[in-house]
């Protein structure tokens, strides 16, 4: 068998797709790093409120917080078969003072639950600086082609006009509302705090001498200390996994956005009239040279349904936990908050490189619209017809016969939309010059209060959402692949 570092699985998530940054937050040394900081914690608690804790003690578990004896720990964790007592152990072999006070009266979900929350909450923290970024570059790439107009689509069916920039608008807000909820979600976590085995505190009423008031203030105390402001009000030995369900429906959230997103730019893409950015080197296909393929939009879509599937795994876990909790939640929790999170930060980083450097054929935008616009600007120039002294309904019969004509033409003979010549060359019907019925062909008379709709939206929505994040706006990505 062959023996090196390729002949093993390796995640495609951490090699080829998330930061570092988020990477970090999920490894071994943030967590475990944690978990000595919450030890910390909870020793200078129980000292502050009279427990025989030394000074002496807790500069030895001070100066080693960061400095983890994994190999130590996982030969212990191999005998003892329990992660958090191999830690408690392997720290208590370089703090030989203080080995006897750690993790004094709590229980592994102390170290273990305080740490996913505080996991999950600095990489919500992580994504909003990339969220901030993305939705800054669409406001540019808004404000830029606001004026633009395109074919609006409806069941992707040619429909009444747009603008580039006003679509751009709808993916922006749709990013904002999951940048409110995640707003929401990091402002309002707390953490598990000190509850015990079975979320009574029994052994810390025991620590304190019966003392409630000591208990409640430990458990304040360790929220402050951890930056927090408060903990949960109850808890059974875990927090509630109604609060890991809650977090990952934010990334689930997120990717839905981003997915419909990068859906339009593909199929918008196909149709020739954007391009997300292609490289000077890159290869679109092994077999056709000329390919193009929007692999970035793709990579996005594939990881958003990855992500958007991974959300049920917290809302199982949730459903059916036990009375004060079962183990069941542990093995999957290891795999989806930390794989929904690095797949998040993945399809950002990807979007934002994507909007920095949307291309937008303007050519061929207007060639679509030429194609259409004929059988739009009928309305018009019905009515128009109409105020020098038509007949509606007459008219609207002329009108149907002339753009089947036109149809036909274009359908089967597979030749230009030729319905406005048609009008202009029955002047007894419209009453109309030639100049009269071209100047309602502007694409801009179509497009409604689009641009002003662009500028009210960045002005009154995009722009408040976004302020208070300024000094995050304008990171650099790198993408692996």
């Amino acid at each position: 068998m062959i023996d090196n570092k390729y002949a093993t699985y390796s995640n495609p998530l951490t090699d080829r797709y998330c930061s570092k940054d988020m990477s970090f937050i999920f490894s071994p040394q943030f967590k475990f790093s944690t978990w000595r900081r919450l030890w910390v914690a909870l020793a200078e608690g129980e000292q502050e409120l009279g427990i025989n804790i030394t000074d002496e003690q807790l500069d030895e578990l001070r100066a080693n917080i960061d400095n983890i004896n994994f190999d130590e720990a996982r030969k212990i964790e191999k005998e003892v078969r329990h992660d958090v007592m191999s830690h408690v152990k392997a720290y208590g072999l370089q703090c030989d003072k203080a080995k006897g006070i750690i993790h004094l009266g709590a229980t592994s979900a102390y170290v273990g639950d305080n740490t996913d929350v505080i996991q999950m909450n600095e990489a919500l923290k992580l994504l909003r600086v990339k969220l901030v970024n993305l939705i800054n570059n669409l406001k540019e790439f808004a404000l830029q082609y606001k004026d633009m107009p395109a074919l609006g689509f409806t069941h992707f069916q040619a429909a009444q006009l747009t603008t580039v920039g006003k679509r751009a608008c709808l993916w922006a807000q749709d990013l904002i509302l999951d940048l409110e909820d995640l707003n929401y979600r990091i402002d309002t976590m707390k953490l598990r705090g000190v509850k015990g085995t079975t979320g009574t505190q029994a052994s810390f009423l025991s620590l304190f001498e019966g003392d409630h008031e000591k208990v409640k203030e430990l458990d304040k105390l360790i929220c402050k200390k951890m930056g927090y402001s408060s903990s949960y009000a109850v808890s059974g030995q875990t927090y509630t996994r109604k609060l890991d369900y809650q977090v990952v429906s934010i990334l689930s959230g997120i990717a839905q956005s981003m997915h419909k997103m990068t859906n339009d730019i593909r199929l918008l893409q196909s149709l020739k009239e954007l391009e997300e950015p292609f490289e000077k080197n890159q290869i679109g296909s092994s077999a056709m040279a000329y390919k193009r393929n929007p692999m970035r939009s793709e990579r996005i879509a594939s990881l958003s349904k990855y992500i958007i599937t991974e959300s049920l795994s917290p809302a199982l876990v949730q459903a059916t936990q036990w009375l004060e909790r079962t183990l069941d939640d542990s093995a999957n929790k290891r795999l989806a908050i930390p794989q929904a999170f690095m797949a998040a930060d993945a399809i950002l980083e990807i979007g934002i490189n994507v909007t920095n450097g949307l291309v937008v054929y303007e050519n061929m935008i207007t060639k679509r619209i030429n194609e259409e616009l004929p059988f739009m600007a009928t309305e018009t120039i019905l009515m128009e017809a109409v105020k020098r002294g038509g007949d509606r309904q007459e008219l609207h019969e002329v009108i149907r016969e002339l753009s089947m004509k036109a149809a036909y033409r274009v359908k089967h003979e597979g030749k230009d939309n030729n319905l406005i010549d048609l009008i202009i060359e029955d002047q007894d019907s419209f009453k109309m010059s030639k100049e009269e019925i071209l100047s309602i062909m502007d694409p801009k008379n179509f497009v409604g209060r689009a641009p002003e709709q662009v500028v009210e939206f960045v002005e009154e929505t995009l722009e408040p959402s976004i302020k208070d994040y300024k000094d995050s706006i304008g990171i650099q990505v790198d993408l692996h692949v």
